[in-house]
């Protein structure tokens, strides 16, 4: 029998391609986008891919009549991996509250309905912004976590400790909290990608429209932070990488091989790169001289973050296996398909 498995969210950059290695895998999923920061076009990415159309309900979390009725409707359901959440830390600065509501109150409705069920399994998408700046590096997840720079941040933080909290008291529920680094990159056939409503809020794809003439040029912001070339330092990961760890830890849930009700993983790949290493290695795989300029620091970003994988290594028995310049190729690719 299928394991039928939920993904909030899943129409956006990372749930996109965590749905496509669920399918591969075998699972039947479930997915639930609002449509607000993704487009319905990637369903028809997901298909093509995998041969399989997955089952989409528009749903908006924070209606918990809705979310209640999806849950009876759906009793079936094995586990639920959840993506759905604002997530542009310049914006949740402007706009607290739609935040918080937006990130917390979506999870509290549906841990409720998780609750409820004899046995569920929740795969809670994190952050390595809840570290900040971390005393030493790489990064391990018993590093202290810190006063939050950003609402967005925050929702994290809060997020882990709503899901560990209720892991405590709720022995039917198991639940894995996945901090990513920097997810980059898009699926090798280049039929799903990062897809930016509006002004990109990451690095990699205000790359690549700059390198295909959408953008006039990159800002670079700041060059004289204490690293190897004065910029910042990010640990990036392909994103077909993380979607395998999603894939890695919902198995260990299934298989009851978790060692606690409530666990934390690092998922990158070890490695930091510096914003203009990324720059630099973009222009090798492209052909493209980027117009960037260095510009004014920006508040809130840390100098320095890559994670320490040792644990997701050997307790998920996942291991990032692409690089920077298969991650910023596939990038090009699919920033060229666009187009």
């Amino acid at each position: 029998m299928k394991h039928k498995i939920v993904v909030t969210g899943g129409l956006g950059f990372i749930g996109s391609h965590v749905v496509v290695e669920l399918q591969n895998e075998g699972f039947e999923v479930v997915i639930i986008d609002d449509l607000s920061n993704s487009s319905i076009e990637v369903l028809k990415g997901i298909t093509s891919i995998t041969g399989i159309q997955p089952l989409f309900e528009k749903l908006d979390l924070r209606d918990k009549p809705s979310v209640i009725d999806f849950f009876k409707r759906h009793h079936d359901v094995m586990g639920v991996i959840h993506f759905a959440a604002s997530k542009a830390v310049g914006e949740s600065v402007n706009l607290p509250l739609l935040y918080y509501e937006n990130n917390l109150n979506t999870l509290i409705y549906i841990l409720q309905e998780l609750q409820k069920k004899e046995t569920s399994n929740f795969i809670f998408s994190s952050s390595c912004t809840v570290y900040g700046q971390a005393d030493t590096l790489p990064i391990t997840e018993s590093a202290p976590i810190k006063e939050a720079e950003s609402p967005y941040g925050n929702t994290k933080q809060i997020g882990e400790e709503i899901i560990r909290d209720t892991c405590k008291v709720s022995e039917n529920l198991k639940a894995i909290a996945l901090r990513y680094f920097n997810p980059i990159g898009a699926h090798e056939s280049a039929k799903i990608g990062e897809l930016p409503i509006g002004t990109p809020q990451n690095l990699v794809p205000f790359i690549t429209q700059t390198g295909i003439g959408k953008r006039e040029q990159l800002s670079v912001f700041g060059a004289d932070y204490p690293t190897k070339d004065g910029t910042c330092i990010r640990d990036y990961i392909h994103v077909v990488d993380l979607a395998k760890a999603h894939v890695a830890a919902l198995n260990r849930l299934i298989k009851g091989d978790n060692t606690g009700n409530y666990e934390v993983f690092n998922i990158g790949t070890g490695q930091g790169s510096s914003v203009l290493e990324v720059i630099s290695q973009f222009e090798e795989v492209s052909g493209q001289k980027l117009n960037y300029k260095i510009v004014e620091r920006r508040a809130g970003d840390v100098i320095a973050a890559y994670a320490d994988t040792s644990k997701a290594n050997k307790v998920l028995g996942w291991k990032a296996k692409l690089n920077l310049k298969d991650a910023l190729s596939s990038a090009w690719k699919w920033e060229q398909n666009l187009n």
